[in-house]
């Protein structure tokens, strides 16, 4: 639905100015106001989260298709680290204790690397990183130190920026990166699920099985097994009320893919023209790879491959090559898009770019709703009121909560029925072609006939005495977004 979106953007500024009015005499409430409301005119906020070597800052550099972001152990990792687009590279420190300061930027094997000037870790708030691209002019990336670390203050760090006890999270929306779904996983997304407002929703949160070339230990068929095993994560209903969905991606490969050079390419060259079997038990493991006695590519060559490329990404490239791909770009593409890559890119703009008012509006609610809370007072009970108006009133909000209530299980409709109200409630994007199931190129009048099918065939379905309650409400709300669909196509 194409209107809904910057409409409630909209309504939610109107009473974010009018709290700020209300609240004139608290700077710091009037501060906090102000800050989300110039929120609705930056980039979209995405944090990347996950456990220590979840492979957060590999994905990253794979989305802005540089290496920007540091992928070593080292001590910037254990820091939230913010991405922005710019004219210029800047890298800024915000000591605890201190003034910002601007950081000296250098290269280490091609990735930029961060000084801190000496200042301890634990005394650093946040660094920010202004680099320009074209993938950070949307969408501003955060890198948050891994959860569940041996490290009390690292993990620490990450659970204060995801999920604060006491104020709503600073990211709009988050990419949750795990190798294999554990306790630990479920915890984390349940603790980043929507605090205090438009509960039950879990449209700020989309999962990714990372590092998922590993998967059935480097072999060429690692990545649809990791694509299977991330259909079966999609189809658990505790996982499908936690997150938007679940996308199998290899960051390594993306990574290298979009940042090949040409010496790599030349390396691996020279790797496919060895008899098959002696390079098939090279890489049967990391150590033997690096060690087997060859003058070309030689060992610290093949030590740098390993890192850039890994065993799968290896192995694919010299097939690729003995296949007959001779062209460099020819490879780095085919590595990007066997890697999930342009998968989750999709996921992200039909999950969160597409919503991206509506998150906003979301987190907007959420400052709101904080500062009512922690200062009270007789002028707050309108606003207070409007807030809840909003959520129970707002159509972009109810189908969020339907939309999670039908993916806990708890609607009972035929399974064609549930997957095309999923759709059309804009589970699988907002745009109208996404929402009625058709090709993004379907124009006007295939796209009106859709939509006046749909709000038949659901209207029928909510007057049938045949039908619940509930399966009434259902319908009707389903109803009510294929209008919307066609309001828009109207306008």
């Amino acid at each position: 639905m194409t209107a809904p979106t910057p409409q409630i953007g909209s309504v939610v500024r109107v009473l974010l100015r009018r709290t700020i009015d209300a609240y004139r005499d608290s700077p710091q409430a009037v501060g906090w106001l102000q800050h989300n409301l110039n929120r609705f005119d930056e980039p979209l906020r995405v944090a990347i989260a996950g456990k220590v070597k979840a492979g957060k800052s590999t994905l990253l550099n794979a989305l802005v298709g540089e290496e920007i972001a540091p992928t070593d152990a080292g001590e910037c990792t254990r820091i939230v680290t913010w991405y922005l687009d710019a004219q210029v590279p800047k890298v800024t420190m915000f000591p605890r204790s201190s003034a910002p300061r601007q950081l000296t930027i250098s290269r280490n094997n091609g990735a930029l690397a961060f000084d801190l000037q000496g200042t301890p870790v634990e005394q650093v708030d946040k660094l920010e990183v202004q680099w320009p691209s074209q993938s950070l002019r949307t969408t501003t990336l955060i890198d948050t130190p891994g959860i569940a670390s041996l490290s009390k203050d690292t993990s620490g760090r990450a659970g204060a920026f995801l999920a604060p006890e006491d104020s709503p999270s600073q990211a709009d929306a988050v990419i949750y990166l795990m190798r294999h779904l554990h306790a630990t996983d479920v915890r984390f997304l349940e603790s980043f699920f929507d605090q205090g407002v438009a509960r039950a929703t879990p449209i700020n949160t989309i999962a990714v099985l990372s590092r998922a070339d590993e998967i059935g230990v480097g072999r060429l068929d690692a990545l649809s097994s990791a694509r299977r095993i991330a259909r079966r994560y999609r189809a658990d209903e505790k996982i499908r009320g936690l997150c938007q969905t679940v996308v199998a991606v290899a960051g390594l490969l993306a990574q290298t893919g979009r940042t090949m050079r040409q010496h790599e390419f030349t390396a691996l060259s020279a790797l496919a023209e060895l008899p098959r079997a002696d390079l098939d038990a090279m890489l049967l493991s990391v150590d033997r790879f690096s060690r087997t006695d060859l003058a070309t590519p030689d060992s610290d060559t093949r030590a740098r491959l390993m890192e850039r490329f890994g065993l799968f990404g290896v192995r694919l490239s010299t097939t690729l090559i003995r296949a007959g791909m001779t062209d460099p770009n020819a490879i780095a593409a085919e590595l990007v898009s066997r890697s999930g890559l342009d998968e989750l890119r999709s996921v992200l703009n039909t999950q969160f770019t597409e919503r991206r008012d509506l998150l906003k509006a979301r987190s907007a609610l959420l400052a709101i709703d904080l500062v009512l809370t922690r200062e009270p007072r007789p002028a707050s009970a309108p606003l207070a009121a409007e807030v809840e108006r909003i959520l129970s009133g707002a159509h972009e909000f109810s189908e969020l909560r339907l939309l999670s209530t039908i993916r806990s299980g708890a609607v009972k409709l035929p399974v064609e029925a549930l997957t095309e109200a999923e759709r059309l409630l804009g589970g699988d994007g907002g745009s109208a072609s996404a929402r009625l199931g058709l090709e993004p190129t379907a124009g006007p009048e295939e796209l009106w006939a859709a939509a006046l099918d749909a709000v038949a065939r659901w209207q029928r379905r909510a007057e049938s005495p045949m039908s619940g309650r509930v399966v009434s409400d259902v319908a009707r709300l389903v109803v009510r977004s294929c209008e919307g669909v066609l309001a828009g196509l109207r306008r």
